[in-house]
């Protein structure tokens, strides 16, 4: 016959029994989330701080998986949809669509392949982007996707400091799979609300990636026909803000600036000029040294191609 104390303790192992499968997963997300918390954040840096580009280029693809991964457990985690955005718009653009620039012309048909290869993974990206900020914003996916202009900058008006990274990255996502393929029509009919994004960022906080958005503007005004809001003169303005924010430390806006103004201007010696100026840049922050590394290998290129883009050098 049972006692009280043994029916207290057959009690207590029931209700544990019962209690073990939300115990568990509590656990597994507990596990989950510190797992997140490791690779969102300042972890990023393990990535953009390396000197290695070979390394990290075939390292992102294994770490992206992962990031979806856990994106099944967590898909509403805002700051794991921002880094795994981040990491396929930053893989589209350096491991992917730069390469294929580099490719001759009778190579052509491989550079097509890797062009839409690129613009896929740029919209992949932007697609976490736009979940990450509906999940912060309430509603604005569907603005940002199926509204016009109008509406979307009724939301954007609630956007804060906090957001200028998601914004910064999704309209950069955005605007690398329209400007990669001009002849997709239903894409670039929504240019408007992707650059609406950037300029609410630029709004927010100028001063933001050390003037990361300023060297968007210097290829998107200087890339654009007058008739598309092209404008040198703006080009300009932004790259000098570019300069004087990161303090003349980022080779980043000499070579757009060079890419999209003196190419277009057919001016071989500032072209020369901007380039030169971009590989003197001594790599002094750890956080940026894959991109400076990136980008200074785009600038020899350049240099050692310049007969490509001009008739007169």
């Amino acid at each position: 016959m049972m006692t009280a104390e043994m029916k207290k303790y057959t009690v207590v192992a029931v209700i544990c029994v019962l209690m073990w499968p939300a115990i568990s997963c509590s656990l597994k997300q507990m596990a989950i989330d510190t797992v997140i918390d490791s690779l969102t954040g300042d972890a990023g840096s393990v990535f953009t701080g390396d000197d290695d580009p070979q390394l990290i280029a075939e390292a992102l693809p294994f770490s992206l998986k992962l990031y979806e991964a856990l994106l099944t457990q967590s898909p509403n985690n805002a700051d794991l949809l921002l880094t795994t955005g981040m990491g396929f718009v930053m893989y589209a653009n350096a491991f992917v669509q730069a390469p294929s620039d580099r490719l001759p012309d009778e190579e052509f048909e491989t550079r097509n392949q890797m062009r839409a290869r690129a613009k896929k993974l740029y919209l992949r990206g932007r697609d976490y982007l736009l979940d990450a900020l509906d999940v912060r914003h309430p509603g604005f996916k569907e603005a940002a996707l199926f509204g016009d202009t109008g509406g979307l900058k009724e939301v954007l008006a609630d956007a804060g400091t906090d957001d200028v990274s998601f914004l910064y990255w999704c309209g950069a996502g955005w605007m690398g799979a329209i400007s990669i393929d001009s002849f997709d029509m239903r894409l670039g009919m929504t240019r408007n609300n992707a650059i609406a994004l950037m300029d609410r960022a630029l709004e927010i906080d100028e001063t933001w990636g050390a003037g990361t958005i300023h060297e968007f503007y210097i290829s998107y005004y200087g890339s654009l026909p007058v008739m598309l809001g092209g404008s040198e003169e703006k080009a300009r303005y932004h790259f000098q803000r570019a300069v004087e924010l990161s303090q003349g430390k980022k080779p980043g806006p000499y070579v757009v600036l060079a890419t999209a103004v003196s190419t277009k201007n057919q001016d071989a010696d500032e072209f020369r000029e901007l380039l030169g100026k971009a590989l003197e840049i001594q790599n002094e922050d750890p956080q940026s040294r894959l991109v400076t590394i990136i980008t200074q290998d785009k600038a020899r290129w350049l240099l050692d191609h310049i007969d490509d883009y001009f008739l007169v050098f």
